[in-house]
């Protein structure tokens, strides 16, 4: 920094998903603004935001914690996907070591409307369970991560997944590699294409992937959603602006760094 300089406020965005993505690029570029997004790096080839970028983990809360305080971050939101439990945790334990301000930026969840066959599960295990008595064919969208609990199932799969996956996968199975958004009719093309009879997805929300879920409307097919797991005590947003108006309101504070 300059003699004289005006001091930059550095936000930490833990990102990967599109509300990251937009956030970056509404706060990247601000006079005295410095906005680092943080990639945990288990997509290949991913959509960079605006602004600087490091991927890879940090090592726990305790490894979050030290980098920020070595980056002089002054505040952290937390814009992972809503079922990325662990780092959210890391996150609120990280700023309450370090002293940090946190917001939680997550996108609402996906309700039923009229015409839908929801069926709730609480874990991709749940999902599984449920699967012999809904259908024969399932459409399987939870990410290539878990995949495991489907293993056992003895009905034909079509996987989607953005990467490859890896580790155990039921015996019938199709791999289909492809990356949002995801269409109401193409979906609707694909489902009819392989005779999809059920599809599980987990409860993303957002209307980047919900076209699946128009699809199988249109064609009366049974939903089982994944729900997301507990949120972590924090304050939360549920839209890019609010988060950015947070932001905007912690740098304009007396005193800060």
């Amino acid at each position: 920094m300059n003699p004289g300089s005006a001091p930059v406020f550095t936000v930490l965005v833990l990102g990967g998903t599109s509300e990251a993505r937009a956030l970056a690029a509404r706060l990247a570029g601000r006079p005295g603004l410095r906005v680092v997004s943080s990639l945990a790096g288990r997509v290949s080839n991913p959509s960079l935001p605006a602004g600087e970028v490091r991927v890879g983990g940090f090592g726990g809360a305790a490894g979050l914690a030290a980098y920020a305080r070595a980056e002089g971050v002054g505040a952290v939101v937390d814009a992972t996907h809503p079922f990325a439990e662990t780092i959210s945790a890391h996150a609120v334990e990280a700023c309450a070591v370090a002293g940090l301000p946190l917001l939680r930026l997550a996108r609402p969840g996906w309700t039923p409307g009229e015409g839908d066959d929801w069926h709730g599960a609480g874990s991709l295990d749940e999902a599984a369970a449920l699967l012999p008595r809904l259908g024969t064919r399932v459409f399987l969208t939870t990410g290539r991560q878990g995949l495991a609990s489907f293993a056992p199932v003895d009905l034909w799969f079509l996987i989607r997944c953005v990467d490859p996956p890896s580790g155990p996968l039921p015996a019938r199975h199709e791999v289909l590699l492809a990356r949002g958004p995801y269409y109401r009719g193409a979906e609707r093309a694909l489902m009819a294409r392989f005779a999809i009879d059920v599809l599980v997805t987990k409860n993303s929300g957002g209307p980047l992937t919900a076209g699946k879920l128009d699809a199988a409307r249109d064609l009366q097919i049974p939903v089982v959603m994944v729900s997301r797991p507990a949120a972590a005590a924090t304050e939360s947003v549920t839209a890019v602006g609010g988060a950015v108006r947070w932001v905007e309101n912690h740098i304009a504070r007396p005193g800060r760094p």
